[in-house]
């Protein structure tokens, strides 16, 4: 079995100044630069005393030495993993899963294992469709990975293209739970503006004025919650990554727990109470829920219609905020 292997690279006088990461693919011919920066953000690439590089733009000095950990390669193929599922519905076409907390939808960059398509293809015995390809068998839309909820799945071909042209026309019925920063004013409205990669950071998506696709969200508020929090609901006409992220940050009301979009624990101030802080503090991703999902089977025709009450964290939240 291959383990990788690991290079070290001591940078000369002449590369003094320039950017790590030209400088290590010019002593590393095999690894194009690309390569190289993509080790860097996976934690790979480390300083002589250990410390991971985290910037591939960061300049070198001379003598400096760097070891590089290049992974061993996976299969192209994501393999089986006997991993637990909260199976909702499932017939011979299609399931619905209620996804928890930091389980990645498929293989990607970071997460080649470990994911629900690893998942399904060991519940499903390999029955899932092929049109997402090889990576993506069966998923015809995704969440998330720190967002909880319903996802729906397809096993076949036809199922899949059923499914997916519902989305297509938008007729999937998808609402959401979400802790938010502030009371929302009005506290009903809808959201609109398209969605497109940040031109400022590749990393977030944003309400872009060229390109990008249409965007609608529709929100409600539920509860007013301590602490200058607010209980909404969110339901989309349309589903663009990092939607409701986006358009609710847009307003002014990111999400609690999304560090990306403005919602991290910097937003508590001064004089909260302890545990409340600690909470915040200690949340891995933005309090967010799929908590509905309705569709027609594209097989029997059957209006299909789930609800989710494993909005865990935002319960844990609001139990806490409740007792203030």
């Amino acid at each position: 079995m291959d383990d990788g292997s690991t290079y070290t690279v001591r940078t000369g006088q002449d590369k003094a100044g320039g950017r790590i990461d030209r400088v290590l693919a010019e002593a590393l011919g095999h690894l194009s630069r690309s390569r190289i920066q993509a080790l860097i953000a996976a934690g790979c690439v480390r300083a002589a005393d250990g410390t991971p590089v985290t910037d591939a733009a960061s300049k070198v000095r001379a003598d400096d030495v760097y070891t590089v950990a290049e992974p061993p390669p996976v299969p192209a193929e994501p393999q089986a993993q006997a991993i637990a599922l909260d199976v909702v519905y499932e017939d011979a076409h299609l399931i619905v899963i209620d996804k928890p907390s930091g389980l990645v939808v498929h293989p990607a960059a970071g997460h080649a294992e470990g994911t629900l398509v690893n998942a399904l293809l060991h519940h499903c015995q390999g029955s899932l469709s092929g049109i997402g390809g090889v990576t993506r068998p069966g998923i015809v839309h995704r969440l998330d990975k720190d967002t909880s909820g319903l996802l729906v799945a397809a096993k076949d071909d036809a199922t899949h293209q059923g499914l997916a042209a519902q989305f297509a026309r938008h007729d999937i019925e998808r609402a959401y739970k979400a802790v938010v920063w502030g009371a929302p004013n009005p506290d009903r409205g809808t959201v609109t503006g398209n969605i497109g990669r940040s031109p400022s950071n590749r990393k977030k998506m944003a309400i872009v004025t060229r390109g990008g696709k249409p965007a609608v969200t529709h929100y409600s508020t539920d509860r007013v919650l301590p602490a200058r929090m607010a209980l909404v609901d969110c339901r989309l006409e349309t589903g663009r990554t990092h939607q409701i992220r986006v358009h609710m940050a847009s307003i002014g009301h990111p999400v609690v727990g999304d560090p990306l979009y403005g919602g991290g624990a910097s937003r508590l101030g001064g004089g909260v109470d302890p545990s409340l802080r600690q909470f915040i503090t200690e949340l891995e991703g933005q309090m967010l829920h799929a908590y509905l999902l309705g569709f027609s089977h594209p097989i029997t025709q059957e209006h299909l219609r789930f609800s989710s009450n494993q909005y865990i964290k935002i319960k844990q939240l609001t139990d806490i905020l409740d007792n203030l």
